[in-house]
């Protein structure tokens, strides 16, 4: 049986890292997925902020589930070189932070892409960050992410048993619905290999995300699955009910306005509140 922990992507609650470990703490979150923090993107930052980072968070109990960042975020065509070494880095950064995984994803494709023909270069990057990453204590999970190689759960499912042992999976329910998979059968394909779930509900017929449960995700069963699983598993959420500061430079150009539905809230701590008291009620 699955021991819960959960963990979020707090920049959707603040700015700030006090502003987010605040929101942690006063929505009951042991854990955090750091993405922007004061001075930009996680993967930006240097071992001395890094080890900032971790006295504060260490300062307040806060734990970091994973390194929360666009690694595999670049076109397929672009040179990978630069974004490899930004990822070394970040492999060091993520030890100095405590975490024991790296969120990465499997490279955007452009409409005239081919998958077949692109399969062995993104197969190529995704083993050298894999292998690197591990060389350091630290486990790549690939995020399922809509313009990706992994946007389907077969072609996740081609990721994860390629590279079982060596990438483990991270399963977002609104990213799939947003691609037009069908939720509980592709969990089911994937179960083996999934290491933990983002709390991110959608829905079908205009690809807006709502709070869990409110969608179309399935979120409570998948809790009740993912509850049998062994050991300690994060849920890490993943709100998106309002656009935040970074939201742009994390998402493919022009995809923002689609994906995210304001859905009222006056300020980005009400609606991550909200997102938090929507997964307080499933659990």
């Amino acid at each position: 049986m699955a021991e819960f922990l959960l963990s979020a992507f707090a920049d959707e609650a603040g700015k700030t890292l006090e502003a987010q470990i605040i929101a942690l703490k006063e929505n009951g979150f042991t854990h955090i997925e750091p993405r922007n923090l004061d001075y930009g993107n996680i993967s930006e930052y240097t071992a001395a902020q890094c080890k900032e980072v971790r006295k504060a968070l260490d300062a307040h109990g806060i734990g970091v589930s994973a390194i929360g960042s666009p690694f595999g975020k670049i076109g397929i065509r672009e040179d990978f070189a630069p974004h490899f070494d930004l990822f070394k880095r970040n492999v060091e950064n993520a030890a100095i932070l405590g975490a024991a995984r790296i969120r990465m994803f499997s490279f955007y494709f452009d409409a005239d892409d081919s998958y077949e023909v692109y399969r062995d270069e993104v197969f190529e990057r995704l083993d050298k960050m894999a292998d690197y990453a591990l060389s350091g204590g630290i486990s790549c999970c690939h995020e399922n992410e809509k313009g990706i190689y992994g946007d389907t759960d077969d072609r996740c499912l081609d990721i994860l048993t390629t590279f079982a042992g060596k990438i483990k999976g991270v399963f977002d329910p609104a990213n799939f619905i947003q691609c037009g998979v069908e939720i509980l059968p592709a969990y089911a394909k994937l179960e083996p290999y999934i290491d933990y779930l983002h709390i991110k509900d959608c829905l079908y017929a205009n690809s807006k995300v709502v709070p869990a449960g409110k969608g179309d995700g399935h979120i409570k069963e998948l809790l009740t699955l993912f509850a049998k699983k062994d050991g300690k598993r994060f849920l890490t959420l993943e709100p998106h009910l309002k656009v935040f500061d970074g939201l742009a430079a994390l998402e493919k150009k022009g995809e923002t306005s689609r994906q995210i539905d304001d859905y009222t809230y006056p300020t980005n701590r009400a609606a991550f509140d909200a997102a938090a008291e929507a997964l307080r009620a499933l659990l």
